[in-house]
């Protein structure tokens, strides 16, 4: 298995009296609440994190786009990436993702991820994601065409990547001239591609097409649910498509936390846990989930299974329902054994930094599951998996 840090990078400082007089941590709460100064130090903190986990053996650390909110701070996750390709030697670099859709010219990004990926010389994981409905409020796009924007965006960053040029690219969305992409990726034919997900059925049966076969990771879940969302990957790999999907296209997110006991780990992230998806995730359904944003078959599926952790969520329920993974080392490193032999994923992406957790906490979070789990949990592979069961998950 391999397992990654990934980074929302929120605005940790955020005045949670100032943040309850709104809707939400998203699109409309005034940035007068955001001091430059105050930012300055938490950009640095983070990446000191980041680069603290690439230091300590993780296999790689994640980044990813999120626009005007408090929740992550990062709308150009290339710049982050582009920070820690000098500050890195070995680990991946996964910008968990990129809507590309959501740009007029998605060759710029294009560009942009090829750049890292020299820079790198071949350590860069894309992501291409859609954006969640927020981004299509902030950034005045259509959702009901994020869909086929994001696909079309695809193709032609695809083809950007591994043609020769110049070509002529002429689709519904976009229309290039010239598609002559310089620099090239370093990797052939181009940097691995992520598909992270909220569960939408579009995006499970794109994803596992035998033309792509991108790793699809499941996020913010209850445990029940991800199994519903993994398994569903493998079923349609293999009544749809015809083929066995490795479990190295399966993936889970998972925020963690981790202490010397389990009463002192759920004492220390309760507060921090709780912010993260009361205070700076929850969003309005209609804001989550605009018109048009997905199929009404994925509209009820996604909204039943995310109900539940979007606004007034309580630590003991997230732990019960294994949205999240806290306890002391063995604690969580027997949990994470026993998710695997029920799924088999083949990458565990762990949020070690969280709403308001402190720096010194997520540094010693870091630390400790970096000792105290990643030795156990790396060498997992499909011999301790149970096994995948097409019938049972087609009866779920």
């Amino acid at each position: 298995m391999k397992a990654f840090m990934f980074h929302l990078m929120p605005y940790a400082s955020l005045d949670m009296s100032e943040r309850d007089k709104h809707p939400s941590a998203w699109i409309t709460l005034p940035n007068s609440l955001y001091d430059p100064k105050i930012g300055h130090e938490l950009y640095n903190r983070y990446l000191d994190e980041l680069e603290l986990a690439a230091e300590v053996g993780f296999d790689g650390v994640a980044v990813n786009e999120h626009h005007q909110n408090a929740y992550g701070l990062m709308p150009s996750p290339v710049v982050m990436a582009s920070s820690l390709a000098r500050r890195t030697e070995k680990c991946k670099l996964a910008i968990l993702g990129n809507a590309f859709a959501l740009r007029e010219h998605p060759l710029t990004l294009a560009e942009e991820h090829a750049m890292i990926d020299c820079i790198t010389a071949g350590r860069l994981i894309t992501g291409f994601v859609r954006g969640i409905g927020a981004e299509f409020y902030s950034l005045a796009a259509n959702p009901t065409l994020s869909h086929e924007r994001h696909m079309e965006a695809h193709d032609l960053v695809v083809r950007a990547w591994t043609e020769t040029g110049p070509f002529a690219f002429e689709g519904k969305h976009y229309h290039f001239e010239y598609v002559n992409l310089w620099p090239r990726p370093y990797q052939d034919p181009h940097p691995p591609i992520w598909c992270p997900s909220l569960g939408s059925t579009e995006t499970i049966e794109w994803a596992a097409h035998p033309d792509r076969k991108y790793v699809y990771a499941q996020n913010y879940s209850p445990f029940t649910n991800v199994c519903k969302f993994l398994d569903q990957y493998r079923e349609v790999a293999a009544s749809q498509y015809g083929y066995d999907a490795s479990s190295d296209q399966i993936g889970w997110t998972a925020p963690v936390y981790i202490a010397d006991t389990d009463e002192q780990a759920v004492e220390e992230a309760t507060e921090h846990m709780e912010a993260l998806f009361n205070k700076f995730l929850y969003l309005p359904f209609e804001q989550l989930f605009p018109p048009g944003y997905m199929s009404m078959q994925s509209y009820k599926r996604v909204a039943a299974h995310k109900r539940n952790i979007t606004g007034g969520a309580k630590m003991e329920t997230l732990m019960e329902n294994g949205v999240v993974l806290v306890g002391s080392p063995e604690t969580v490193r027997k949990k994470l054994i026993e998710c695997h032999q029920v799924l088999g994923f083949g990458t565990f992406v762990a949020l070690l930094h969280f709403g308001t957790l402190p720096a010194d906490k997520t540094e010693r979070n870091i630390r400790l599951f970096a000792e105290e789990v990643l030795p156990a949990i790396q060498p997992l592979s499909d011999n301790e998996y149970r096994g995948f069961e097409p019938a049972q998950a087609a009866a779920e």
